[in-house]
C-alpha cells in the first residue's frame, strides 16, 4: 500500500467515528468521498498532497460544534478558522503516520487552512472542489433553510477561480438570479 492510500485509509478511518449519518453512511466519511470524486473530476492531475487535503478538508469536523462559538459573523469565522487549523493538524499527523514528511504534511496546512487563496494553484484547485461539492451535494438543502441564498451564492463564486465559476454556469442548472451572482463574482 502507497503512503497516498495509507492516509487516506487513516482519514476514513477517523471519519467512521462521525455520529451523524447521510444515506446510512458517516457524513464526514461520504463528505470525503465526494471531495475524493470532485477533485478526480476536476484536476485528475492533482499532487498526492492535494488528494490528501480534499479527503481530509473535513476530517472529524463533529468534534468541534459550530455552537461552541458565538453567533453571528464573527463566531462563524472564528469557528471556520479553528476548524481549518484542526484539520491541518489532524491530517498533518496522519500523513507522517502514513510516511510522508514533514515537507508534505506542512504543505496539506497550507491548503486545508486556505494560505493562498487566489494566488496559490493548490489551495485554490481546494477551494474551487469545495464549491463544486457544495453546489452539487449540500446546496439545495441548505438553500431551503436561508432567505440570504443569492448573497450566498455570490459569496461562494467570489472564492472560485475564473474557469471554476465558468465550469459552475455550464454544469449547473442554476436559477436566473444566482446565475447572475456567479457571473458577478468575477
Amino acid at each position: 500500500m502507497s503512503a497516498l492510500d495509507r492516509a487516506l485509509a487513516l482519514i476514513d478511518a477517523a471519519n467512521a467515528a462521525d455520529p451523524t449519518h447521510v444515506e446510512g453512511r458517516p457524513a464526514a466519511t461520504l463528505y470525503g468521498e465526494r471531495m475524493t470524486a470532485e477533485l478526480a473530476r476536476l484536476v485528475p492531475d492533482a499532487s498526492a498532497v492535494l488528494q490528501i487535503a480534499a479527503r481530509g478538508q473535513h476530517v472529524e469536523r463533529w468534534l468541534l460544534p459550530r455552537a461552541d462559538f458565538p453567533e453571528g459573523k464573527e463566531g462563524y469565522l472564528a469557528w471556520r478558522r479553528e476548524q481549518g487549523r484542526r484539520h491541518a493538524d489532524r491530517v498533518a499527523g496522519l500523513m507522517a503516520a502514513a510516511g510522508f514528511g514533514p515537507a508534505d504534511c506542512a504543505r496539506a496546512g497550507v491548503l486545508l487552512r486556505k494560505e493562498g487563496i487566489k494566488r496559490d494553484a493548490e489551495v485554490q484547485a481546494l477551494e474551487d472542489v469545495i464549491c463544486f461539492v457544495f453546489l452539487r451535494w449540500y446546496f439545495a438543502g441548505f438553500a431551503e433553510q436561508r432567505d440570504d441564498i443569492v448573497a450566498i451564492v455570490a459569496k461562494t463564486a467570489r472564492k472560485m477561480s475564473a474557469e471554476a465559476r465558468a465550469r459552475v454556469l455550464a454544469e449547473f442548472a442554476l436559477p436566473e438570479t444566482l446565475a447572475d451572482a456567479v457571473l458577478s463574482a468575477g
